[in-house]
């Protein structure tokens, strides 16, 4: 067996293994990067960059569509599903390959292909023929799709958001399971460019909002495109002759059935750990078997494993994964000394339309930080002068900020530009702005952005400025 001796071995060649092994590199040259499969980042090859290919063409299909409210005719919208999946497949492989040629120029001795497991704390064999022992170790094995069991009843007809760049054409069908952030992206780009789509959900939830009102709306919104239920009966899924055949609850009337080409798995990501055999470590596990670790410095325990973007199952965003590879791989290159690195503050987007954003605190995290003692501030884009020029006028914005100290402390929108207005919000949010300087700042006419002064505007006429109360914050107001 090949005997390898490292400083640090990096398990996993995706984003956060990338900036690890970059970091690594500055103190160490005795590294080793390891890759059970292929190159090229869940981002590049099946997530963020081939689902906005997707989107970017329904959104032109949308907007086409939208010409007689402008008193403009295109004479029509065809879709041809095979040029659609064309250029999406060629420009994801472009993206790809961009990714792949950034590895490729990685030294050849610190590059090790093949499936890595733990035969102790330090030690890891790679395929059949490779040990590795290393004094530090970084997990960034990133996840994979996560399909519950009464779904595999579809059988060849089940897809999960991986397949789905493969295809040649689009189908005329598809039942969506899961409203998280992949099923509405990807469901609702479907349904624009012409794909009979029904989605289902469980417990009620519609991407990642949390707050009720946000929600609401936004579920309102998408049933006007298709049907979503959030929180379905459905009593079987079969694979039949005609495809797969879902039997539901629709309301009021009782049992229905329906048939559609492919049944597309939407229904979260779990965290590829499972086959490290990692119980040959002396880390702490948690019931799922996911190892314990600390979130400002990536280390597992007290121990030299460090554990770094989707593999920790903790914020599965690009930029928190590369964030989380910087950090984890200045720690391992300074073992034993380690320090805590910086966490942003928490910004998410989905690239439906309208677009959901989440910034800083959710209502509840605000609730229980503030004790109760805070105030909401929201606009409807519905009457905003620029989003109505553009036609774009559903939406709603609400924002949160303390009372006494009028601090920002976080938002959810559902609207136009939600990708834009929310990087504003978290820029203020990680400056620890008030309401009251935010509002100093220059805000141009017209643009959308004036939406998000009427909101603070509201948030600052609700808001408590001061000492509170002896007894607390009992007179300030409630927090919604």
């Amino acid at each position: 067996m090949d005997k390898r001796e490292a400083d640090v071995a990096i398990i996993g060649v995706g984003t956060a293994g990338m900036v690890a092994y970059q970091r690594v590199r500055k103190v160490t040259n005795k590294v080793v990067l390891i890759e059970a499969d292929q190159y090229g980042t869940t981002c590049a090859r099946v997530g963020c960059m081939p689902s906005k290919l997707l989107i970017a063409a329904a959104e032109n299909a949308h907007q086409m569509r939208l010409g007689e409210l402008f008193g403009v005719s295109a004479g029509g919208v065809n879709i041809d599903g095979k040029r659609v999946m064309e250029r999406v497949r060629a420009e994801r492989d472009r993206f790809v390959g961009s990714v792949i040629r950034s590895v490729e120029k990685f030294p050849e001795e610190h590059r090790l292909m093949g499936h890595a497991r733990f035969v102790g704390p330090n030690h890891l064999e790679v395929g059949n023929n490779v040990e590795v022992h290393a004094r530090r170790i970084i997990i960034a094995t990133g996840s994979r799709p996560k399909v519950p069991g009464f779904l595999k009843e579809a059988k060849d007809r089940l897809v999960v958001n991986d397949d789905i760049f493969d295809w040649h054409t689009l189908p005329d069908s598809v039942a969506v399971f899961g409203p998280g952030v992949i099923g509405l992206e990807l469901g609702q780009a479907l349904s624009r460019l012409g794909v009979r789509v029904r989605m289902f959900g469980v417990g009620g939830a519609v991407g990642p909002i949390q707050d009720d009102a946000i929600r609401d709306y936004a579920l309102k919104t998408f049933n006007e495109e298709f049907p979503l239920d959030p929180d379905a009966d459905v009593k079987r899924v079969e694979r039949t002759d005609d495809g797969v055949a879902v039997t539901f609850v629709d309301g009021g009337a009782g049992e229905k059935t329906e048939v559609f080409d492919y049944l597309l798995a939407a229904t979260g990501r779990q965290p590829n750990v499972d086959g490290l055999d990692i119980q040959n470590t002396d880390i702490e596990l948690d019931e799922e078997g996911l190892p314990l670790f600390d979130p400002y410095t990536l280390r597992c325990g007290q121990s030299h494993i460090f554990i770094a973007g989707d593999a920790n199952n903790s914020l599965p965003l690009l930029h928190e994964a590369a964030d989380e590879g910087r950090i984890a791989g200045d720690n391992a290159a300074s073992y034993p000394e380690v320090r805590t690195g910086l966490r942003r503050t928490p910004l998410a987007v989905v690239f439906t339309d309208p677009q959901i954003a989440t910034v800083g605190m959710t209502i509840h995290q605000v609730d229980e930080s503030c004790h109760g003692c805070f105030a909401v501030g929201e606009v409807s884009f519905e009457d905003q002068g620029r989003s109505r020029v553009i036609g774009r006028n559903r939406g709603l914005l609400r924002v949160y900020g303390e009372h006494g100290s009028g601090l920002f402390m976080g938002a959810e929108m559902f609207g136009p530009a939600a990708e834009h207005i929310a990087h504003l919000l978290a820029w203020s949010a990680q400056r620890r702005l008030t309401v009251s300087e935010m509002l100093e700042m220059p805000f141009y006419h017209p643009v959308i952005e004036e939406g998000l002064r009427t909101a603070l505007k509201d948030l600052s006429r609700n808001l408590s400025i001061g000492p509170a109360p002896e007894e607390g914050c009992t007179d300030c107001g409630p927090g919604v």
